[in-house]
């Protein structure tokens, strides 16, 4: 970049400087939003999740927001949720988290979320008026899904259990990373179907009795056999390498919160306001990314389409630093070095500014929007980071003043700290370091 156009971004962009302050202006643009959706571009820098906790933690106390949705399994998330609101959970904020124990476990298992979850628990023990929920957006939890409806079964209509252990038996030796595409072609898709349907069908008689207890812990088993509807229906398409795959995952998860907001509602009385957290792929809208010529949509665009400016799309980026991550699916966890972004890149062009920390404000900023209004080379790392193949493995071409309303770009970032697993005859156990009690 030549001098002149450093100087008009450096008089647009707005410095952090580590002030509360700081993020006034993201909370301006939250007035009269329904859906603050919060992006990351990994999933392993502590700085990220940080931030977004502050942010969260303002739209809660400021901006009447009443619940957090992340991009993790339903019925994980459901078990941070009894947690944070005090209901059927033994253990403290270590436990909760214990059953994010599946490959990613750092993405929800850290330090960062274990603070977090902390502060929601003390903030609903204050606030038992407003209390704050915590759910999770994704799919991949299948089996852990099916036994949650059958044990909610099991408490309410034993009969109507049973039915459910058969209709789903055909799923039992199934394995999501099976590349038996004959085996897939006998899911039992109407069975799966069937049990969502009679659930559904007999909510009146299941939630009568026990009125708002009831209709939470029935809203979570209706969830739990949707995820296991869509589930069947993502792995299916995934091995057989259908385009499909992702717009089914990012569709499921946008219904999931199109739920949440038609429950909270029904259960506050008053229009829902959630915060969602996920990766950048998911939050900032597709269309205005490479994605839209693969025709993949995300939860970003969706939301996006349907509520206009009710949704505020944030992003984040960095240039360097550490990162946790895994080389391959599956393996450990890695504290890894994130190299320089590429010349060219959207990083790199942040990175020459000179100004460490800051915030573009694409939504109300005409000359930001026009600057920017053009495909860059972006960075993304998942829970895979490969340096060694960094060009083809984490960028893609993307329009960053149409994908996000607003992005936080940090120079250099660290790697999140990952929590030790809680072995599973542990778990119940309660955690001392909680301090506001359990």
């Amino acid at each position: 970049m030549n001098k002149e156009d450093l100087e008009i971004l450096r008089q647009n962009i707005q410095p952090l400087t580590g002030n509360k302050s700081d993020y006034d202006s993201l909370l301006a643009l939250a007035d009269n939003t329904r859906f603050v959706m919060i992006g990351e571009s990994t999933h392993g820098t502590q700085e990220f999740y940080r931030i977004r906790a502050e942010i969260t933690k303002r739209l809660i106390e400021e901006k009447g927001f009443s619940a957090v949705a992340i991009e993790g399994d339903w019925p994980n998330a459901y078990h941070v949720n009894r947690y944070v609101n005090g209901t059927n959970h033994n253990g403290g904020a270590t436990n909760a988290l214990a059953n994010f124990d599946r490959f990613p476990t750092w993405m929800w298992n850290n330090e960062e979320i274990l603070r977090f979850i902390k502060w929601l628990r003390g903030h609903n023990n204050e606030h038992p008026e407003a209390a704050i929920k915590f759910y999770g957006l994704d799919l991949y939890s299948m089996h852990h899904s099916i036994d949650e409806v059958i044990k909610y079964l099991e408490k309410i209509d034993p009969k109507a259990a049973a039915r459910a252990r058969q209709r789903y038996s055909c799923l039992e030796h199934f394995v999501p990373a099976s590349p038996d595409h004959e085996a897939l072609d006998q899911y039992c898709e109407e069975e799966v179907l069937q049990q969502l349907l009679e659930l559904r069908k007999n909510a009146f008689e299941y939630i009568k009795k026990d009125g708002f207890v009831a209709r939470e812990e029935f809203f979570c088993a209706q969830q739990n056999a949707a995820l296991v509807k869509s589930a069947q229906e993502y792995y299916r398409s995934l091995y057989r390498g259908e385009p499909s795959s992702w717009n089914l995952r990012d569709s499921h998860m946008a219904k999931t919160l199109e739920e949440l907001a038609i429950h909270l509602e029904k259960m506050n009385y008053r229009s829902a306001k959630i915060v969602v957290w996920a990766h950048n792929s998911h939050i900032g809208d597709a269309s205005a990314t490479e994605m839209s010529a693969r025709k993949e949509l995300n939860i970003g665009q969706m939301m996006r389409e349907k509520h206009g400016k009710e949704a505020l799309l944030i992003g984040f980026s960095t240039y360097q630093g550490s990162v946790s991550a895994a080389s391959n699916w599956d393996m450990p966890v890695e504290h890894k070095t994130v190299i320089p972004a590429l010349k060219t890149s959207l990083e790199e062009m942040l990175h020459e500014i000179g100004v460490k920390n800051f915030i573009l404000n694409f939504r109300d900023n005409e000359t930001l929007r026009n600057y920017f209004d053009h495909p860059m080379l972006q960075r993304f790392i998942g829970v895979i980071y490969r340096p060694e193949t960094e060009r083809r493995s984490h960028y893609y071409h993307a329009n960053v003043s149409k994908q996000f309303d607003a992005l936080i770009y940090l120079d250099e970032t660290s790697a999140v700290k990952p929590l030790k697993a809680v072995p599973h005859w542990q778990r119940g156990e309660l955690d001392e370091t909680y301090p506001f009690g359990v």
